[in-house]
């Protein structure tokens, strides 16, 4: 292995090249820091290598510059890590499917890592996960190998708050909050992650920054769960929920208004307050907000398929041989991500009662559905066939919102894309 083109101190290693770990990698860069890319996807590895990006909130431009320039590489080699004293693993935290956490990533990377630390190395574990994970399950395994933690490896928590697809905040200037397994590894964190980041926050500990991170996911998937329920209330009532929600939004204090829609996607908001309703299900506790927004929002395809099959009643048709057209397969607007998208449990349950199922995504052409490549209808093409049912399942600004109304087919919009209409075939959520 060649000499590194700068010293240990100034290089950093990041584990896992995905939405977290890019865009942290790119920051470090930007900075002049040098940055070694570690993943274990050989694809993933090659198109960096390449110079090209693997997530949209990194351009390819900016890849291609820091490769070019030496300041970013990218290799499968847990080796690489020798030659650096600040490490971040970036690796995902999906769930089981019992939904009980999945930290096998976590557990692997950190195998991976301890035959390669050298002492002296800031390690830092931004994964999303339960309160307890830093100090139950990353440092015994460093301990094992004679590692004194503050002393010989420095071990923090420090929260990923990756918005994909958010133009305002971004890595460099969302708030980083760091908590270490003891006050000086709490420092070394920080001080590592100011030299890239703009706003550092040190919290009491790795347990507190844990905590967080699924605190913040929690309150957004609650109210969510809440105005989705209310979304259901007032279409028995009669009343539109978003003029609703507009008009309680006009009190400048105590109140944050949330959006009802097909349910919840992304890897956080559907997935993190589950881990700590696991977490507390050990402490034989049951958090029962959590587990009741929880149901609500995963129960909100269910209910976008039951409004589909009341409009194509209106026009005396079944689900069951009509066509239905998705709007959108991401999971939000203005992104190609899929991960955990409530369209894709729509176009499941309407394939299970008999539809026939295509879908409009700019930002998607395809994806993979039970060994199948579902590929996405061209956008003029949309306009041309004669669906039973439009549904607007993400609301993309590139959409061309008026053409698909002009239509005259029946459209069901659960995302408020179109607001309030007067047109009897365009059916709220």
């Amino acid at each position: 292995m060649s000499a590194p083109a700068s010293r240990p101190e100034d290089r950093i290693a990041i584990i896992g090249l995905g939405y977290v770990g890019l865009p942290l990698a790119a920051a470090f860069a930007d900075s002049g820091i040098e940055v070694v890319g570690i993943d274990v996807s050989e694809d993933k590895v090659a198109t960096i290598r390449s110079g090209r990006s693997v997530t949209p909130d990194v351009p390819h431009d900016v890849v291609q510059k820091h490769v070019a320039a030496g300041r970013l590489s990218a290799t499968t080699d847990f080796a690489a890590v020798a030659d650096v004293r600040m490490i971040s693993i970036c690796v995902p935290t999906p769930l089981g499917k019992s939904k009980d956490p999945d930290i096998s990533y976590i557990v692997k990377a950190t195998e991976a890592l301890v035959p390669h630390v050298a002492k002296g190395t800031t390690l830092v574990l931004e994964s999303t996960t339960y309160p307890g994970t830093t100090r139950e399950i990353i440092q015994p395994r460093f301990e094992e190998q004679g590692f004194v933690i503050g002393k010989d490896l420095f071990l923090a928590f420090s929260p990923e708050r990756i918005d994909p697809g958010n133009p305002k905040w971004n890595v460099k200037n969302t708030p980083k909050v760091v908590g270490g397994l003891t006050d000086e590894c709490t420092q070394r964190a920080s001080a590592f992650y100011a030299r890239a980041l703009e706003h550092i926050v040190p919290v009491r500990d790795a347990e507190t920054a844990e905590l967080a991170k699924l605190l913040e996911n929690t309150f957004r998937s609650i109210n969510i769960g809440l105005v989705n329920e209310l979304a259901i209330a007032c279409r028995r009532l009669g009343i539109s929920v978003f003029d609703v929600i507009d008009a309680a939004a006009t009190k400048p204090f105590g109140f944050m208004p949330f959006r009802p829609g097909p349910g919840l996607g992304g890897h956080c908001l559907p997935i993190d307050p589950l881990y700590l309703s696991w977490k507390m299900r050990t402490l034989d506790y049951k958090v029962r907000f959590i587990e009741l927004a929880d149901e609500i929002n995963s129960s909100m395809p269910d209910y976008v398929v039951a409004r589909c099959a009341e409009v194509l009643n209106q026009d005396s048709k079944s689900v069951k041989g009509s066509h239905v057209l998705l709007l959108g397969i991401a999971y939000k607007k203005d992104i190609d991500d899929m991960r955990e998208s409530p369209a894709l449990d729509v176009y499941d349950e309407l394939r299970r009662r008999g539809a026939k199922v295509s879908f409009f995504d700019p930002h998607v052409p395809s994806f993979r559905f039970e060994g199948s490549v579902i590929a996405s209808v061209d956008g003029g093409a949309a306009l041309d066939v004669a669906y039973d049912l439009m549904v607007i399942t993400t609301d993309h600004t590139a959409f061309e919102y008026e053409r698909f109304v002009a239509r005259g087919i029946p459209i069901l919009d659960t995302r408020n894309a179109l607001g309030r209409r007067s047109e009897d075939h365009v059916h709220s959520l």
